[in-house]
């Protein structure tokens, strides 16, 4: 080989070099600059009115989301408030015993959903529950770092329903303080992955219930393939009973 032909060869790879280094710098300010947009959108307050909507949904995943969707419930915010992701040995008493005034409320106008295991799983089953009670309009309920992503979900999921978020804030994320804080930092980072997840998957697929990435990210499938008929501590309690009566 020519002295010239190396000199080229060893020019091109300079040059390649170069522009993957160009990429990747530009790859990163734009990273910063959707992180940086992000936690502009969560709201630091939360909101002093909440507007009137058909209905509420809120997402499981602290205590305080679930107070706060009952209470709303309780101002007339919503006709009836669907609790999505319940853990499976938490009813209606565990509920009742952390609400005890909305105890009422609880039994007439909450419902429980016990199938979701993630955001798209809840967003699927708020859909199913809208359609079967005809709701028009949602009240959005989860924590404030959560609620882009989850908007996306249920936006995407539900494209002729007007969603309305009502962000939770909680003292245990600052997210104002989200560049000198770890612990901070430690949610909301992996948060806004999750967020750029959904909306190129929301690009990418049509509909969340037949979602083959959504699989392949959470490692199984968003809903639970248990029917809603046999989830709950009493479905649990009755299943127990009906074992021992069988071998006694």
């Amino acid at each position: 080989m020519s002295p010239t032909a190396t000199s080229r060869r060893s020019s091109a790879g300079v040059w390649a070099w170069r522009l993957t280094l160009a990429v990747a710098a530009l790859l990163a300010i734009a990273l910063a600059c959707g992180y940086a947009g992000f936690i502009a959108r969560i709201e630091q307050r939360e909101p002093a009115v909440a507007p009137r909507t058909d209905a509420i949904v809120v997402v499981t995943g602290g205590a305080q989301r679930v107070g706060d969707a009952i209470g709303l419930l309780g101002a007339e915010r919503g006709s009836r408030l669907l609790i999505s992701g319940v853990n499976e040995r938490t009813g209606r008493e565990e509920l009742a015993k952390l609400n005890p005034s909305a105890r009422e409320l609880l039994g007439c106008c909450v419902d429980l959903d016990y199938r979701a295991r993630n955001t798209i799983g809840n967003a699927i089953e708020a859909r199913r529950w809208v359609r079967r009670h005809d709701f028009k309009s949602l009240l959005l309920v989860t924590s404030n770092y959560h609620m882009p992503r989850a908007l996306a979900e249920f936006s995407h999921a539900m494209p002729g329903v007007r969603v309305v978020p009502h962000p939770v804030v909680t003292e245990h994320i600052d997210a104002s303080s989200w560049w000198n804080e770890w612990r901070v930092a430690k949610v909301l980072v992996p948060e806004y992955v999750k967020y750029l997840v959904a909306r190129l998957r929301s690009m990418l697929e049509d509909d969340p219930e037949t979602s083959r990435l959504s699989v392949i990210i959470g490692g199984r499938k968003p809903v639970s393939s248990k029917p809603a008929s046999v989830l709950g501590p009493e479905n649990e309690k009755r299943t127990r009973l009906g074992v021992e009566e069988r071998g006694a």
